[in-house]
């Protein structure tokens, strides 16, 4: 038989065991708990992340410091092109323009159309509160008296954007009403050069038809000067034939720039927001070519191009949607209260003592939507890759055109001096040719040939220089610059 000291350390055992176990339990008990906290943090927290600021260099490809087609002066890119012509009319049709032109007043209601749905958006981050009030009456039937009373309830509801789900979507609702500035702000510069575009082409037009005119005219004096000398009999039927057949060409080049010109004439009308009947008065002559200007650094034309910046607050607005899309798996707490009174005299209503009210705080936790939620989040994750190459591309694009531009004026210019060059030869050759026909040295097709050369020259001049202030106008709206 043991003794009471010998059962002491047999007790003291059991006691350890027995606490062993206990602590070993807890320790499982505080495991499980651990890794679901960890599960659920898992679930959340992608929800409370926010996407950090875009950089508007960083998703392009590296920029050189310069253009490789710069021929310019180098300095920041000059705004205030238009007076740089120096014409009035051009600057009147431009302003006029920019008054009047109705789709550029529909892009500035576009704007105010997103400014409205960015209150819409935010809207949610408010209490709302609803009042209802009415006159109901009751006939139960079956010789039951009937019953009428006035009731008035209100309700109130407000979500409490602990995440800051609603301020997302807010916020991304704000970058897409600033992307409608910037699109207002390259319709309004596209406007401009469109319509000085379409001035100086209307110019151009009016300008080769004074040219058409002019060599029909000298045509017609060949024509009755051979019907005089062929009536004497001094000269050959067939030579007054190929006259009057290059005579009827010149009149269908003509009727041919003046169908041009009523073309350039209403679409310039409908450009500044006008009735197109066909009448509009342009300068004589086109403009001079202003100076050359600055193109400044190929990195400053992302903050410079409206519709690159356009692009860009689309790309951080759909970021804010994302942000807003995985906002939505955290729980939402919302606040709900109603009350009012009910009495069949309308004088009770007012009483307080009759109202009777509830107000209660809760918790929503989405579980089970069917998928709508991560369905959402891949929505705008697409879009964020969709619109983040599409703005990649858009400025590769704009970076084309400013080097496109640069490399044209230069073959622009080269090709409007050799014309203006061929002009001068032409019209010393057909003076020859004239002089020589009189005296019988030419024959008539060599003579005929003399006077198509001399407006082929003069038409070939005047489109030349037209192109050369189109491309300078191309460069102005490649560069994103004010006017």
């Amino acid at each position: 038989m043991k003794t009471g000291n010998e059962t002491k350390p047999i007790l003291l055992l059991i006691f350890t065991m027995i606490l062993e176990k206990e602590v070993a339990r807890r320790e499982r008990r505080l495991h499980r708990l651990k890794s679901a906290l960890a599960a659920l943090c898992g679930l959340l927290l992608p929800g409370c992340m926010t996407p950090p600021e875009r950089e508007r260099l960083a998703s392009l490809p590296p920029l050189p410091a310069q253009w490789s087609a710069e021929r310019q002066r180098q300095g920041a890119a000059s705004n205030h092109w238009l007076e740089t012509f120096a014409d009035p009319r051009l600057t009147q049709a431009v302003n006029a323009a920019l008054a009047g032109n109705f789709d550029l007043r529909a892009a500035a209601a576009r704007i105010e159309a997103a400014r409205a749905q960015m209150r819409i958006d935010g809207a949610g981050r408010w209490p709302q509160l609803a009042f209802q009030t009415g006159y109901g009456r009751d006939d139960p039937g079956r010789g039951v008296p009937e019953t009428g009373a006035f009731e008035a309830f209100f309700d109130l509801s407000w979500e409490l954007d602990v995440w800051g789900r609603i301020r997302a979507a807010q916020l991304a609702s704000g970058q897409e009403a600033e992307a409608a500035v910037s699109d207002w702000q390259a319709a309004r510069l596209s406007l401009a050069a469109r319509t000085a575009q379409n001035f100086i082409e209307l110019t151009e037009a009016h300008a080769q038809v004074r040219v058409a005119e002019q060599s029909m005219h000298d045509r017609r004096t060949l024509v009755e000067l051979l019907r005089g000398r062929f009536q004497r009999g001094l000269t050959h039927a067939l030579d007054l034939r190929l006259a009057l057949t290059d005579l009827a060409n010149a009149e269908a080049q003509l009727a041919e720039q003046r169908t041009r010109v009523q073309n350039l004439t209403r679409a310039l009308q409908v450009l500044l927001g006008r009735y197109p009947d066909g009448h509009f008065a342009v300068g004589e002559a086109l403009p001079a070519l202003p100076k050359a200007v600055p193109a400044g650094m190929p990195s400053a034309l992302v903050e410079r191009r409206p519709d690159l910046n356009a692009a860009f607050e689309r790309l951080c607005a759909v970021d804010k949607r994302l942000e807003s899309a995985r906002k939505a798996l955290l729980p939402r707490f919302a606040l709900t209260a109603s009350g009012g009174a009910g009495s069949a005299a309308l004088s009770e209503l007012i009483d307080p003592r009759a109202a009777a009210w509830h107000l209660a705080l809760g918790l929503v936790q989405p579980i089970f939507t069917g998928g709508r939620l991560r369905g959402e989040i891949q929505l705008q994750q697409a879009r964020v890759e969709e619109l983040l190459n599409g703005y990649r591309s858009a400025a590769l694009n704009a970076f084309r055109e400013v080097e496109q531009t640069l490399a044209a004026e230069d073959r622009l210019r080269e090709q409007e001096q050799a014309l203006e060059e061929a002009v001068r030869q032409t019209d010393a050759s057909r003076k020859l040719a004239i002089y020589s026909y009189q005296h019988g040295l030419i024959e008539i097709l060599t003579l005929l040939d003399s006077y198509r050369s001399t407006l082929n020259a003069q038409s070939a001049h005047l489109t030349a220089r037209r192109q050369l202030l189109n491309n300078r106008i191309d460069l102005y709206l490649a560069l994103g610059g004010g006017f």
